[in-house]
């Protein structure tokens, strides 16, 4: 899995005004849970954007004044009238604890029921996985190669090694269903 080096320095003082000090800097604050005690500090807003405004999962290398770690980013909180980053938690990794992490699904092959005139529906757009962070995967890709039209994907057929998939079995990934168009065009061949 891909990952970016983000480097934050340690907040002295925690509280409401500090934090409003450090936006006014256009600076988040952080917290770092998973360690022996938590972390606190702040980080550059444009140095978020990256990580955050993107569908791709990263591992985070963190450097807090000279300390180093890795990380993945577990909650952000944004405003809610302007969409700024208010606040962000980070989960320190540990290579030997198993991680959940939200990973993007990724469609791949072309589907002859669209060809002939169905409509792909993609339900889901990110599974969520259980695994070390060593045997964690970019992409989850679902081929649709074989998806004719009233045909579906779900969770129970997609597996891989050393992973756990925690999503509902039965929950449909893509499927394809048929359009107005084809409906129509049946409707005319019956007549």
């Amino acid at each position: 899995m891909k990952s970016i080096a983000i480097s934050g320095s340690l907040r002295e003082n925690v509280g409401k005004r500090d934090a409003k000090e450090l936006r006014y800097q256009a600076l988040v604050p952080a917290v770092l849970y998973g360690g022996a005690t938590q972390t606190h500090f702040s980080v550059s807003a444009a140095d978020l954007k990256p990580v955050v405004y993107t569908p791709v999962v990263h591992f985070i290398d963190l450097d807090i004044a000279g300390v180093k770690s890795q990380a993945i980013i577990k909650d952000i909180q944004f405003h809610p009238l302007t969409e700024q980053i208010i606040h962000v938690d980070f989960l320190l990794l540990d290579q030997a604890k198993p991680v959940t992490i939200e990973i993007p699904v990724r469609l791949t092959g072309t589907s002859p029921g669209v060809k002939v005139g169905g409509k792909l529906v993609q339900k889901l757009r990110k599974l969520r996985v259980k695994a070390l962070p060593k045997d964690h995967l970019d992409y989850i890709d679902v081929s649709i190669e074989a998806l004719e039209v009233g045909k579906s994907v779900k969770v129970a057929e997609i597996s891989f090694p050393n992973v756990t998939i925690l999503n509902t079995k039965e929950d449909t990934i893509v499927s394809v269903t048929t359009s107005r168009a084809l409906r129509q065009a049946e409707q005319e061949n019956r007549k």
